[in-house]
């Protein structure tokens, strides 16, 4: 009989399990439990050569023979499986994918997204996987940068609430539970805030930048008990976050009291090598790295070589790997998978993977995802007496790809989904309106552009690291004959239904773009569509917001859906016939031009004159804004009480009345401005946000409550506080001045 150690004594403590493993590693051992290497290359080297802690991009047959391997080595300490499951376990075939983050922000609603990353936790854990890269908290506020659809948007405070809501919704009831997988914060911190939108470039960011606007939704995370953060690939100020021990120990550690584990985003050790050439080899870097508080190294090999013979040569404490080493351990023996691996279940796979629950959440999540930008009363469609014959035109109404977005199946990321998803759990927008329309009419469809295809990058097929280049694009050009005969089809109908946008060539991971402007030939195709005369319907399927055309400002309609999932045509079918409210609000601002930017609405005050000489200033759409097919006018905003102590709450009233014929969802978004401050700041700031169903004819009073420890602003030595003082609470249904009632009261000392 095998003598069963104290580590595998499922009795003991988690500390003197891992007290008594780490006391039997060797330091090749400890090493290679830092390691997360990619499964899609040399998995024996990787399991049994480096004994690596975790992998990541695994295909379904190599997580099985992962597991298998490690049943062989002398500890057999299990491996953390991972991957980017962040809109749905979206790299296994037939799923639940939703809509991607920036879709899902456009809910506003907390306990939605709580309830999506549930469901997606519970697929993923069928699948031998643990952990999932997601969510992403990073703060968008240039569109040009390629990641924008991994996001929640451009607000801080709306950022970590939804953040907040999806670690709780993966984590479930806690890491015992075997539907629970790890979230992981990132990209920790300032990663968005990026040099002309180019992704991975240094970050301008002071200390107090930082704390005011892009830390924030990081400390929600660890008020949320997230277990793992990611480590952004950005420099901040000359210093590689990897290496930065004021971010990652003073902050995030001894500040925030965080305890659980790091993990670095891809090649991040080596890139401070071979990129950023902040350290000579490879051993330097390893030293940097561990000192700096760095648990698991992604993908990069020469680590395991590296720091073992750091340590060999006095430059590196075996103590400070034994340190990153007990945090890989306790998340493992939290999980409990030195009981149970948690490998593939076949049975629960069958049960739950796709299921008529999950889908029907996710058509939930789509339809609240979907916003109303435009409407001159075209829509919703009538039934009665209505259009017959619909065209549906544009390189996204027919594209699953496209409507599925980034980190989906055949997006690129991994090898073993070239096909994507199976084409029959998609519903596309020309899917949705055949499936939705009434007996009688008749749905036409053309493609009538292009958007653009993609090139190999003349730099070579591979970076110094040896991980692929991203191909470059070239947008298409314009078909006259395409164009021609979707404006054939336009004048033979009622009304059309212009889908256009994006696709992943446009979005991603290194796909930044110099422009916003709709790509190939579909500022040419709109333009065509409008000039016929019929009731335009413009439908924008895409990762970030566009600049859109002139032609666009003569649509009868414009809706966005930001890669809104398998769900996606059939929610937007049901949008433009009316079977279901308009409700979804924008969680980023729209420029009308890339000159603009940046547009998020939380500006700094303090400029010469309030707009270009040549342009204004003002967005195209912004932050909060969004129609529904009814009007509910906001009055009666009042301050209960006028004088309010730091430690005290501001209650307020505002009165909503639907004075049309359906109902609203209203989304009241409470704005706080602090008039007069020690230093600049923002002139207006999201604190709260409300969803209230506001019936026909209804008038509600709606409470709002608001704790005034949350009117800070962050001063110049850096500290987070409330200054006393004369504030404004701003009430509405957007960002805009316009949209916002007014109502003043003083925080006092």
């Amino acid at each position: 009989m095998t003598e069963r150690l104290p580590y595998q004594d499922a009795a003991l403590p988690v500390g003197e399990r891992v007290d008594d493993l780490v006391g039997r590693m060797t330091l090749a051992e400890k090493v290679g439990q830092m390691l997360q290497l990619d499964a899609r290359l040399d998995l024996a080297d990787a399991v049994l050569t480096r004994t690596a802690g975790s992998l990541l991009h695994a295909s379904p047959a190599r997580i099985r023979e992962a597991m298998a391997m490690v049943e062989t080595t002398r500890l057999r300490i299990p491996l953390l499986m991972a991957d980017d499951c962040i809109h749905g376990h979206a790299f296994w075939p037939g799923a639940t994918v939703f809509p991607t983050q920036l879709g899902m922000a456009c809910s506003w609603d907390p306990e939605l997204v709580e309830r999506a990353a549930r469901v997606t936790a519970t697929e993923i854990s069928t699948t031998g996987l643990h952990w999932t890269f997601s969510p992403v908290l990073c703060v968008a506020r240039d569109l040009r940068w390629g990641r924008v659809d991994e996001t929640f948007g451009e607000d801080p405070f709306l950022v970590g609430e939804l953040g907040a809501a999806m670690i709780r919704g993966y984590q479930g009831d806690g890491l015992e539970d075997t539907t629970a997988v790890l979230a992981t914060a990132k990209h920790f911190a300032g990663y968005s805030e990026t040099q002309g939108g180019r992704d991975a470039s240094e970050a301008d960011l002071t200390p107090r930048k930082l704390r005011s606007w892009f830390l924030p939704p990081f400390q929600r995370a660890v008020e949320a008990g997230c277990a793992t953060f990611m480590l952004g690939y950005q420099a901040i100020d000359g210093v590689p976050v990897t290496a930065n021990r004021w971010l990652l120990d003073g902050v995030l550690k001894r500040e925030w009291g965080f305890p659980g584990t790091l993990v670095t985003d891809w090649d991040n050790v080596g890139r401070m090598v071979w990129e950023q050439k902040v350290c000579a080899d490879d051993v330097e870097a390893a030293v940097v790295a561990v000192e700096s508080g760095n648990d698991l190294i992604m993908t990069t090999p020469g680590f395991f070589e590296a720091a073992q013979r750091a340590v060999a040569e006095g430059r590196l404490s075996e103590a400070k790997i034994d340190a990153a080493v007990r945090r890989i351990l306790r998340l493992k023996f939290e999980l409990g998978l030195f009981e149970n691996p948690r490998g593939a279940d076949a049975e629960r796979q069958a049960a739950v993977i796709g299921c008529g629950p999950h889908e029907a959440l996710n058509l939930e999540v789509t339809r609240r995802s979907l916003v109303l930008l435009r409407n001159d009363g075209t829509l919703p469609l009538p039934v009665e007496g209505g259009p017959r014959r619909i065209a549906v035109v544009g390189p996204n109404a027919d594209d699953p790809h496209a409507q599925l977005g980034d980190w989906a199946g055949a997006s690129g990321q991994v090898d073993w989904m070239p096909d994507g998803h199976p084409r029959e759990t998609i519903s596309t927008v020309l899917d949705g309106l055949r499936a939705s329309v009434p007996d009688g009419w008749e749905v036409t469809h053309a493609l009538g552009a292009e958007i653009g295809s993609l090139q190999p990058d003349p730099e070579g097929d591979y970076f110094p690291d040896g991980q692929p280049r991203p191909p470059l694009f070239q947008a298409a050009a314009a078909d006259p004959a395409a164009i021609a005969e979707a404006v054939a089809l336009a004048e033979a109908s009622d009304v059309v239904v212009a889908v256009l946008g994006d696709n992943v060539a446009l979005i991603g991971e290194g796909k930044s773009t110099a422009t916003l402007d709709l790509q190939g030939g579909q500022e040419a195709l709109l333009d065509a569509l409008v000039a016929t005369g019929k009731p335009v319907i413009v439908v924008l399927i895409q990762g970030k917001p566009s600049t859109l055309p002139a032609s666009a400002s003569k649509a009868a309609a414009i809706i966005e859906a930001f890669n809104p999932g398998m769900q996606g045509g059939r929610a937007i079918a049901e949008l433009l016939l009316g079977t279901i409210e308009p409700a979804g609000r924008l969680p980023i601002s729209f420029a009308r031009h890339v000159g603009q930017l940046p547009v998020y609405y939380n500006q700094i005050r303090g400029q010469h004159g309030s707009r270009y000489a040549d342009l204004t200033q003002e967005p195209l759409f912004a932050f909060g804004e969004g129609l529904s097919y009814s009007t509910v006018e906001y009055s009666g905003l009042t301050v209960a009480d006028t004088e309010v102590p730091a430690s005290g709450e501001i209650r307020a009233t505002v009165t909503l009345t639907n004075t049309g014929s359906r109902p609203s969802l209203e989304t009241v978004q409470v704005y706080v401005t602090d008039l007069v401050t020690s230093v600049t700041w923002a002139e207006r700031e999201l604190k709260a946000f409300t969803q209230v169903l506001v019936a026909p004819g209804e008038r509600v009073d709606v409470p709002l409550t608001l704790p005034a420890a949350k009117c800070t602003l962050v001063t110049a030595d850096n500290r987070r506080v409330v200054e006393p003082g004369r504030f404004e609470l701003l009430v509405g249904r957007s960002s805009r001045p316009a949209d916002l009632l007014r109502a003043p009261f003083t925080i006092t000392a």
